[in-house]
């Protein structure tokens, strides 16, 4: 085994001074190793999303034993496991299973022990400054109702996207069919009860959500079977005792104009008379606000601040998004907000779907100058093969084989995806504005996977966060 090159002192003369610098210089190595996991994710094993889906042993995972990603229960590592010791899933570092893989990668038995710690502080370190959108508290309290209707519509928007609907399979079909990490449904939300360890559907969903998107009501009596269920309470997400949830497609203002089937958020607070008003629409009694739900989504889903400041004629306004309060900043008044869906019927959803979306002349000549014009699908791709000879090909030849020298190239295709790249450039000029206009850094990178996932990624992309999921096969690693 060759000795590593790296300083493996804590206390040496330069890292001394590092501690110091931040009050730490007390700290044993355990305990700095202890800080250093939980602040960098990276340092931590990989938990295997697949395990965590499905209803097999090994979950969805089909590489079962050899994995070689951790199979543990992600919501145990979040302190969020609402089955304890009747999880399906495993809460134990220490299986054999588990133990094994955490020791090829060097970790002492010390470390693995504090490793359900480790990883909950780290859940905590990530989302404290989204705290007051989606608590911890929250989720693990019984059903009752809470003080504002932020709790969950807020957690609703928080939920990890493994609960998020899948566009591609509502749309017309996903490719990556049930590899997909996503929830495959064919209805743009989906109402779900908690039965034991599982989620029901509730059989009625177009109604529970018609009535959801009425910022006026706050719960809904639900009919299944001939028999009357207790009310399903928006503000709680509970049903008599049991826990409800609402699965959804991703908020319209994180795709593209020509994304159909997103979900549409809209925003309102509630005026002096009790009605709900919807902001920056105009009415008699009320200026109109310098915020729209539009703004209002995009900065609630950025997470970049718990408050929004904006005026309605000449009065200034603050709304914090963790308490869903306006608050008048002159006469210290309060008024409740909501967020809800736009309601969309599953007649709707089929009418979409058939209708389809065309890209625009304009968008079509938003694809880059050498692309073939001829091979520009409505959906989908087309692979160009590219001339040895050619610039294009030369440049790839030289990213490639700055960092795989010895690698032959036996050919190289051009991916034409007119929605994959429209959805690369809105996403390059939404980061752009949030840099205060200054351009991105934008680089090539290059990532190594089977023959077989090739069609699958260039139809909808790689999915980032499965990468390497059963380890680096192909190059020097994953990104």
């Amino acid at each position: 085994r060759k000795e590593c090159k790296f300083v493996h002192n804590f206390h040496s003369e330069h890292n001394l001074c590092v501690l110091r610098r931040y009050g730490l210089e007390n700290f044993s190595s355990d305990e700095l190793r202890q800080l250093l996991l939980q602040n960098d994710p990276l340092l931590l094993p990989e938990v295997c999303l697949y395990y965590n889906k499905g209803d097999g042993p090994y979950g969805s995972c089909t590489y079962g034993k050899i994995c070689t990603k951790l199979h543990i229960c992600q919501y145990f590592l979040q302190g969020q496991c609402r089955f304890g010791s009747s999880c399906k899933r495993s809460h134990d570092f220490l299986n054999s299973e588990c133990y094994e893989k955490l020791e090829r990668q060097g970790m002492s038995s010390e470390t693995i022990e504090k490793l359900p710690t480790t990883y909950m502080n780290m859940y905590d370190i990530k989302n404290r400054a989204k705290k007051t959108y989606d608590t911890k508290d929250d989720k693990s309290l019984p059903c009752k109702e809470r003080k504002h209707s932020s709790s969950k519509e807020s957690s609703i928007a928080n939920d990890d996207e493994l609960e998020q609907i899948c566009l591609y399979h509502l749309y017309k079909s996903c490719v990556f069919k049930d590899k997909c990490v996503r929830v495959h449904f064919h209805l743009p939300y989906r109402w779900q009860i908690a039965e034991g360890d599982t989620w029901k559907d509730l059989k009625n969903m177009e109604e529970i959500e018609e009535a959801y998107c009425d910022p006026s009501k706050t719960r809904n009596g639900v009919t299944e079977s001939g028999s009357v269920l207790p009310y399903i309470c928006f503000q709680s997400m509970c049903s008599g005792l049991g826990k409800v949830r609402r699965l959804s497609t991703p908020s319209a203002v994180t795709r593209p104009p020509h994304f159909v089937l997103t979900t549409e958020w809209i925003w309102y607070w509630k005026d002096e008379y009790g009605l709900w008003q919807e902001y920056g629409k105009m009415n008699k009694a009320h200026a109109s606000a310098t915020v729209s739900s539009e703004d209002l989504e995009k900065a609630y889903i950025a997470k970049g601040s718990p408050k929004m400041n904006f005026k309605a004629g000449k009065h200034e306004y603050v709304l914090n998004f963790g308490d869903m309060i306006q608050k008048n900043l002159y006469y210290t008044t309060e008024r409740e907000v909501r967020r809800r869906p736009k309601f969309v019927s599953q007649a709707e959803v089929e009418k979409t779907k058939k209708r389809g979306f065309k890209h625009s002349e304009e968008e079509r000549t938003k694809v880059p100058a050498h692309w073939d014009k001829s091979a520009l699908p409505e959906l989908g791709f087309k692979l160009i093969a590219l001339d040895s000879s050619s610039d294009e090909y030369k440049k790839v030849q030289v990213e490639f084989q700055r960092t795989m020298a010895k690698t032959i190239i036996k050919g190289i295709c051009r991916i034409q995806n007119p929605s994959l790249w429209e959805l690369y450039q809105w996403q390059k000029e939404q980061m752009q504005k949030s840099n205060g206009g200054r351009a991105v850094d934008e680089r090539s990178l290059f990532h190594g996977t089977s023959r077989k996932h090739i069609d699958a990624i260039c139809h909808q992309n790689f999915d980032w966060r499965i990468c390497g999921l059963h380890g680096t096969v192909y190059g020097k690693g994953y990104f």
